[in-house]
């Protein structure tokens, strides 16, 4: 595990320029103007690897896009990360579309996909399109990402017929965890076909790009290999056109993260040690100072 220490400078963390200096690079590209979908597909003809990240503020969407992240994902994560339940699962549209909002605020470049959460999509493609509809037009989402394989077609193919970028998800659905029975592998043995055959008919219907959570790795590469659309892999191993991993992981706030979460910074132990040095100086008078004082 590798960590950064409190001195690193930032661009050890996040450095567009190592990416590219091209001006069509996903990570790090010098355009102003929004990532597209047509972007993203470039990316994949070029064969350009590219980063996916949560973010469900605005500070923290404007940290992310100035550092070159081209595509924000505001997850159902939330859920966990930023209201305290124990899965996606309770988490709702009212809940999400301010989070958007905030991201969408935040950024300037990164395209912004909205996660569709639990119970507003399932039901019908006229619900998925009216979830869509309020990211979008309440929000400014410029894409949603969907669960599901074969099952949700008919919800990819009205969204895409009515002019909504769609993302897949496959592979470790955490809005199906109770029918898995926990957070467990997927794709192993005759299910990696049937995976296979989702990510195949996702594409068809129109996906701009599919999300692989916790499918081995040779499976997700055979996966990569058989798609015109990128993949973006979350403990998939490393042949994905893309990955993405929860901030508040990557970034060390979480104590027991997953097997494929990379440590990249201790920010739980950071903001300790800063709040006790703040709550020290209160205790003892030695802030505010003269220099925080107003005369």
């Amino acid at each position: 595990m590798s960590s950064v220490t409190p001195s690193s400078p930032a661009s050890s963390l996040f450095s567009p320029e190592a990416a590219s200096d091209r001006s069509t690079a996903l990570y790090g590209g010098k355009a102003v103007r929004r990532v597209t979908v047509r972007d993203i597909a470039a990316a994949k003809e070029r064969g350009e690897k590219w980063p996916m990240v949560t973010a469900y503020d605005a500070m923290t969407a404007r940290i992310f896009d100035e550092a070159g992240i081209p595509v924000l994902l505001v997850g159902d994560s939330a859920a966990m990360v930023v209201y305290g339940y124990d899965s996606t699962i309770p988490v709702t549209v009212d809940d999400l579309v301010p989070l958007t909002a905030a991201v969408v605020r935040g950024s300037r470049r990164a395209m912004v996909v909205a996660d569709l959460p639990f119970g507003s999509y399932q039901a019908s493609p006229q619900q998925a399109l009216e979830s869509a509809a309020r990211f979008m037009k309440e929000a400014g989402a410029h894409a949603v990402k969907l669960e599901g394989g074969r099952r949700v077609l008919p919800q990819i193919e009205t969204l895409v017929a009515s002019g909504v970028p769609v993302m897949g998800h496959l592979g470790l659905t955490p809005q199906s965890v109770n029918v898995f029975g926990g957070y467990r592998v997927q794709g192993r043995g005759e299910s990696g076909e049937r995976l296979m055959a989702d990510a195949k008919a996702l594409e068809h219907a129109g996906a701009f790009a599919v999300v692989l959570e916790c499918v081995p790795a040779d499976l997700a590469e055979r996966v990569t290999a058989a798609l015109s659309i990128p993949t973006i892999g979350i403990g998939a191993g490393p042949a994905c056109d893309a990955q993405v991993l929860v901030w508040q992981d990557l970034m060390g706030l979480n104590a027991r993260p997953p097997k494929f979460v990379k440590k990249y910074f201790d920010l739980a132990g950071e903001m300790s040690r800063a709040i006790r040095a703040y709550a020290d100086d209160v205790v003892n008078g030695v802030f505010p100072s003269s220099e925080h004082t107003y005369a």
